[in-house]
């Protein structure tokens, strides 16, 4: 991308004349601020078109990296762990009032779909380790398929693997002392068996359609 300064160099008549009057200078401040808003709009729209449902994206934007966290269960899980079969990725919390449930609710119901026999599974990253431990974790996903493996950790290891998949996450303080809330990225990320990531997974369809998708990467 070329700077402002740059290409402001095309425009000599603007950028090397002796002398501005203030409506010459006025003008240029127009233009810089018109091309950052142009660019600014350029790279907006080349993120959302990335993560548009449907696109492969694999070939321009690297999502995901090796991790280490602790499971529902208490046990250590890695990346390692989910090779061989494709996997849904999921950044969310236990105290999220609706996206987190609808969301995990949506991925049962394509599970269940593929049926049980399918060797399949989503992993449900929280993104507020300070709550959800291990052991709020696992009661909390009894409500959801089984396939659906919990990761938690320490504060490090959790900003580390949601900065791999470019989740944002932020606490938002509530009404009451020490009690907040967490905006994240509501992203369902799909990768492959080799743990690479393919596409923003869509829910927002039919859940056969959705399953039918699915059983493409096994």
């Amino acid at each position: 991308m070329l700077a402002l300064g740059a290409v402001c160099d095309y425009f000599p008549a603007m950028t090397h004349a002796p002398k501005k009057t203030p409506l010459a200078r006025a003008s240029r401040q127009l233009l810089y601020i018109v091309l950052a808003f142009a660019f600014g709009l350029a790279s907006l729209a080349g993120l959302v078109y990335a993560f548009m449902p449907g696109r492969d994206a694999t070939s321009s934007l690297a999502l995901g990296s090796s991790f280490t966290m602790v499971g529902a269960d208490g046990r250590t899980v890695t990346s390692a762990d989910l090779s061989g079969r494709p996997y849904l990725v999921f950044f969310g919390y236990t105290h999220c009032p609706d996206l987190c449930p609808t969301t995990l609710s949506d991925i049962s119901s394509v599970f269940k779909e593929l049926g049980p026999e399918k060797k399949i599974a989503a992993v449900f990253v929280t993104v507020d380790p300070e709550r959800d431990t291990a052991e709020v974790m696992k009661t909390y996903l009894e409500n959801f398929d089984a396939r659906i493996v919990g990761l938690t950790g320490d504060p490090l290891k959790t900003e580390a693997i949601a900065r791999a998949f470019r989740v944002y996450a932020k606490k938002v303080p509530g009404g009451t002392p020490g009690d907040y809330s967490v905006d994240h990225t509501g992203a369902v990320y799909l990768m492959d068996k080799r743990g690479k990531f393919v596409r923003v997974f869509d829910l927002q369809r039919p859940t056969e359609q959705a399953a039918r998708e699915l059983e493409a990467y096994f």
